[in-house]
């Protein structure tokens, strides 16, 4: 855990200052991560085409005001079948269990489906503050959300209901304006430049699963996974990465290769983009990608992902 930064301790015009841990619960693509991406106003959380994307508990920190707003975006909840999948669902209960606040988001165009259904199940056991928020809200008409609205918390007696629209920023702003008023009083937990508390390198690591994923989402398992090797800074400022790309089969090694190397050469270039601007440096991306077997049943890792391998 980072030392708490006492730089911010007391109050500024008459406003207390406030830190605290909100978590973000949702069925598997309601839309956490681009969220997450709003309300921190910088890419701390891997979006793609596939569910599950989100694998352990990815932490943005959002300054609003005097207050320090650290949002816990957990893996999708569903009905774990894998090892992989227990680990994630574990996770995220328990980013949940810890936070100050739970924000428990419902893709509003689905409503109250089956994935909604199981998440609505397990908070209404928890003892949180909890608010609602619906996504996707410029899809639906006004009528539909309020009876959305309406059965949502006939379920569950939310404090606050919000509409946004994560994609395009809609409605965001209010959200973490409530959210930062609501943070317990207390010095900030996190410098005022730090926007994750995930380490570059696996925050880069990240960046480049998505990359993959967004460019073969069709054609690769989700169990693939990159690692960072190396992140090396050189003498002129710039950070030498190397990366390990790991498949389950030699067949999705060609995949991700791709005919002539196009397709590893485009995801270098995207990855590396992302990757420079979050190190806010110049970047030379180093690609590799090798076949480990059965790596889902390995407990390093899990750790490795921020997760722990589940027993039988």
């Amino acid at each position: 855990m980072t030392e708490p930064d006492h730089s911010h301790e007391g109050s500024a015009a008459g406003r207390p200052i406030r830190a605290g841990f909100v978590a973000l619960i949702g069925a598997p693509n309601a839309g956490k991560s681009t969220l997450l991406n709003q309300l921190v106003g910088s890419k701390v959380s891997i979006v793609t085409h596939k569910v599950q994307t989100t694998r352990s508990l990815v932490r943005g920190i959002a300054i609003e005001g005097q207050s320090q707003v650290i949002f816990v975006d957990t893996p999708g909840i569903f009905n774990p079948r894998r090892r992989l999948d227990r680990a994630m669902v574990t996770t995220a209960w328990g980013g949940a269990a810890d936070a100050d606040v739970v924000a428990c988001l419902i893709d509003a165009k689905k409503g109250i489906d089956e994935a909604a259904d199981a998440v609505f199940e397990k908070l209404a056991a928890m003892n949180h503050r909890k608010i609602l928020i619906l996504n996707k809200v410029d899809l639906l008409r006004r009528d539909a959300l309020l009876a959305l609205t309406a059965a949502a918390n006939e379920r569950i007696p939310f404090e606050r209901t919000f509409m946004v629209s994560a994609l395009n920023g809609d409605g965001v702003p209010d959200v973490l304006t409530w959210l930062a008023g609501e943070m317990p009083e207390g010095p900030w937990l996190y410098p005022e430049d730090q926007i994750s508390d995930l380490p570059l390198r696996q925050l880069a690591a990240e960046i480049t699963r998505e990359k993959v994923f967004l460019r073969l989402h069709d054609e690769l398992p989700y169990e693939s996974t990159v690692e960072t090797e190396q992140w090396k800074e050189q003498k002129d400022g710039s950070v030498r990465v190397e990366q390990t790309i790991y498949v389950a089969r030699e067949s999705q090694k060609r995949i991700v290769i791709g005919a002539k190397g196009e397709t590893i050469k485009a995801v270098s270039m995207a990855a590396r983009k992302d990757i420079a601007e979050a190190a806010d440096c110049p970047v030379h991306l180093f690609l590799f990608v090798k076949v480990r077997e059965n790596w889902s049943d390995d407990p390093e890792r899990y750790r490795q992902m921020g997760l722990e391998l589940p027993k039988e």
